[in-house]
Order: C-alpha cells, then sequence, then structure tokens
C-alpha cells in the first residue's frame, strides 16, 4: 500500500508542477510518516553514491555547456551550416539537427544543446518561411540527440549506477544518435516538399572564399568534440578529466575567440551554471535515496514478476519496459528518470537477454522520447519558450527501432572491444 500512495503522490506532484527535487522528497516524508521505515537509514546511501569522481564529470559538462551558451560557440558552427546546405530547399532546417549533434557532442545535455539550438536557428529559419511548429518541433525533436552524441551526462549516470564501462555505453549510443539524425532530416524533407515558398540561399561565385572564412571561424569550435572525443577513446583522458579539458578549453575560446563572454557576463554565467549544478544534484540525491527504497522493498522483483504474469513472450516484455520508460520520461527530467527506470527494469530486460550495454542505448532514446511527450515534458515546453512557438502545434517524433535491433546499440562497442 505504501508503495502504491507513493507512486500516486510522485504522478500528482511532478503533474502539477512540482520540482522533482522536492516531489521526490515529499515522497521520503510520506514513507517516514506512513510507512513505519526510518529514512535516516537509507541518506547515508545518498551521500556514498554521490560521492564518486566519475559524477565529477556531470557538473563539468553543465558548467561547459553554460560557457558554451553564452560564449556564442555554436553560433560559427550554425553559420558554417547554413552555407553548406542553405541553397538546398529544406536544407536549412537539416542543418539545424546536425547542429544539435555537434553541440551534442560537445555539452552532453539536452536541454543546453535545445536552448543554444534553439535560439540561434529559429530567426533564420522564420527568415527563410519555414512554419513555425515545423521548424521548432523539428529542433526540440533533434535536442535529445545531447542524450545519444556522446559525451552524455545520463550515459554517464548510467553506467555508474549499473556499473558498466561508460565508455561503451558512450559507443552504444553513437549509432542511435547517428540514426536519429538520418531519420528527422528525412522527415524534414518530407514534410516541406508541399511548402512552395522557401527561401532557398543562392551559391554565388564566391563560395570557396566564403566556406574558407567560415571554416577556419568554425575550427575552434570544432575543435572541441575532438578533442573531448578524442581523448575518452583514445584512452588519453577519463570522461571527468575530458569534461574538465571542455571547461577550460571553453573559456579561452568565448573570451578571445568568439567573445561571447566578458567580465560582465562570466561570472553570471558560472552562477548560473552553479545553480543549475546544486539543483541537478540535488535531484540526483533524492532519486537515489528513494530508488534504495525500491531495492530494500524488492520492488524490481515485484515489477518483473507483473510482467511476466501478462506475458513470457521477449517482444511483448520489451514492447512493456518501453511503456514504463516512456510513461516515467513524460513525468520527469532524463537524469531522474534515468536513476529511476535502470534499477528497477534493467533486471527485467536481462531476464530476456538484453545486454546491459544495448539497454544504455534503448533507455537513453525512450527517455529522450519521452521528454518531449505531454504532461510535463520538459524539453517541449522548453523548446516553446526558446523558439516562442505554441506547443499545440508541434510535432513529436517516435523513434523504437533500437530497442528490436540490438546491433545498432551493440555493433560499435563490440567492434572495438570485440
Amino acid at each position: 500500500m505504501i508503495i502504491i500512495g507513493s507512486l500516486i503522490l510522485i504522478c500528482v506532484l511532478l503533474i502539477i508542477g512540482v520540482s522533482v527535487p522536492l516531489a521526490f522528497g515529499a515522497v521520503l516524508m510520506f514513507i517516514a510518516f506512513f510507512g513505519g521505515h526510518d529514512v535516516s537509514g537509507f541518506m547515508p546511501t545518498g551521500h556514498w553514491k554521490v560521492s564518486s569522481l566519475v559524477l565529477l564529470a556531470i557538473p563539468l559538462f553543465i558548467l561547459a555547456g553554460s560557457i558554451m551558451e553564452r560564449g556564442r560557440i555554436a553560433a560559427p558552427l550554425v553559420s558554417l551550416a547554413e552555407l553548406l546546405v542553405g541553397h538546398i530547399r529544406g536544407g536549412l532546417s537539416a542543418a539545424a539537427v546536425v547542429a544539435s549533434g555537434i553541440f551534442g557532442a560537445i555539452s552532453g545535455s539536452a536541454a543546453a544543446t535545445l536552448t543554444c539550438i534553439g535560439s540561434i536557428m529559429m530567426p533564420h529559419l522564420r527568415k527563410a518561411n519555414y512554419p513555425d511548429g515545423l521548424s521548432a518541433a523539428l529542433i526540440v525533436s533533434a535536442s535529445p540527440l545531447g542524450l545519444l552524441i556522446p559525451p552524455s551526462s545520463s550515459q554517464i549516470l548510467y553506467a555508474w549506477t549499473t556499473q558498466q564501462s561508460v565508455l561503451k555505453c558512450f559507443l552504444a549510443t553513437v549509432v542511435p544518435g547517428l540514426i536519429l539524425i538520418v531519420l528527422l532530416c528525412c522527415v524534414n524533407f518530407f514534410l516541406l516538399r508541399k511548402v512552395t515558398d522557401l527561401k532557398v540561399n543562392s551559391k554565388d561565385e564566391d563560395f570557396s572564399v566564403a566556406l574558407k572564412q567560415r571554416g577556419l571561424k568554425a575550427m575552434p569550435a570544432l575543435m572541441m568534440p575532438v578533442i573531448i572525443l578524442g581523448g575518452i577513446y583514445g584512452g588519453i583522458m577519463t570522461p571527468t578529466e575530458a569534461a574538465g579539458v571542455a571547461v577550460i578549453y571553453a573559456i579561452p575560446i568565448g573570451f578571445y575567440v568568439y567573445k561571447g563572454l566578458n567580465r560582465e557576463n562570466f561570472f553570471p554565467t558560472l552562477r548560473d551554471a552553479g545553480a543549475t549544478i546544486g539543483v541537478v544534484m540535488l535531484m540526483v540525491v533524492m532519486v537515489l535515496i528513494v530508488s534504495q527504497f525500491l531495492i530494500f522493498e524488492d520492488i524490481p522483483s515485484m515489477a518483473k514478476e507483473l510482467i511476466y504474469s501478462v506475458s513470457d513472450n521477449p517482444i511483448v516484455i520489451l514492447l512493456m519496459v518501453n511503456l514504463v520508460m516512456i510513461l516515467i520520461g513524460m513525468l520527469m527530467d532524463d537524469i531522474s528518470g534515468l536513476l529511476l527506470s535502470a534499477p528497477l527494469l534493467l533486471p527485467i530486460v536481462q531476464s530476456v537477454g538484453m545486454d546491459p550495454i544495448h539497454f544504455a542505448a534503448v533507455l537513453g532514446v525512450n527517455l529522450g522520447m519521452a521528454n518531449i511527450t505531454p504532461p510535463t515534458a520538459p524539453l517541449l515546453y522548453l523548446g516553446a519558450r526558446v523558439t516562442e512557438t505554441p506547443v499545440n502545434i508541434m510535432l513529436k517524433p517516435t523513434l523504437i527501432l533500437t530497442t528490436f535491433l540490438p546491433q545498432i546499440a551493440l555493433w560499435l562497442p563490440n567492434a572495438i572491444f570485440g
């Protein structure tokens, strides 16, 4: 009964707009008062688990993303993409998808990707007569690339929670991320086929000169994912060290190359990043304590028995697991959803033969999709604010291919690690 009451309470609180840390804190108080449990016994677990060097990568990537956003590091990337594909019908919105993938490889955050790329690309798309609803939906749908294209904060959390290799989890989401880029671009061109008033840039005689100029200007920004990912995959740096390097690299680039940072906005940028980091880490502690309570009550085994009572067909089980992940992601952000889903659902998918690394990709895709699905849909509503577009005219993507083709997630890790 206490479990059902806790689930109802957290769903109600999240639906009415209570923040995730406060919602989980209220659940802990509910458990303490009505469940006969000493919540203080779970508190040391939350503190002990967050005292991890691996988790230090998350605040560092948040800080790097804030510096890159304020430092205008994405602007030259967008300018270069506009030059390369702006003369193609529908190319400008496709460039927004590709730019989201590139920026996601720098920031490791869906929200940072959406905020930065959306604020830069939406004025260009409106100027070229792209439909507001389609353009905003495409940018929002591309923002989960920040969760898939490594380095990803959520994959770091998944690897830490489930005791898997961070590098393998990174590699598992590369191919799904690339597939999402291709599918979104295809859908973009298909939906724009009947829009007749799109403006297309002319490819003038100075294209090669402009390409050289914009390419050189974008080179420092393009080097960021090369340095970060090259250092991680080359075994030179751990993800935490790579996140630190990203911060150190972004500061002079933002100050002296793109000049988006200055004395007036640098410290407010650090303050805003610090506030975000505080919220995220408090949320991690709260969700970890609730997850520990679920494990203590043997909820994963109960959930497994419940699902198997419906069907023992692996495909049906995976469909139900996907539905649970989408429902969780509809109610909370990707980090909270991942910390809650991973210990709860991993034993179930392993029972039908799914590799934990494969599940990392499935979890990333489903939570990314769910984060743009109402009722709470944090990325969808953030996108509405960033792009100044009503939610009711924005579309939502669907991607379930990863679940039933494990080679998509496992091919790259297996090719490298054997």
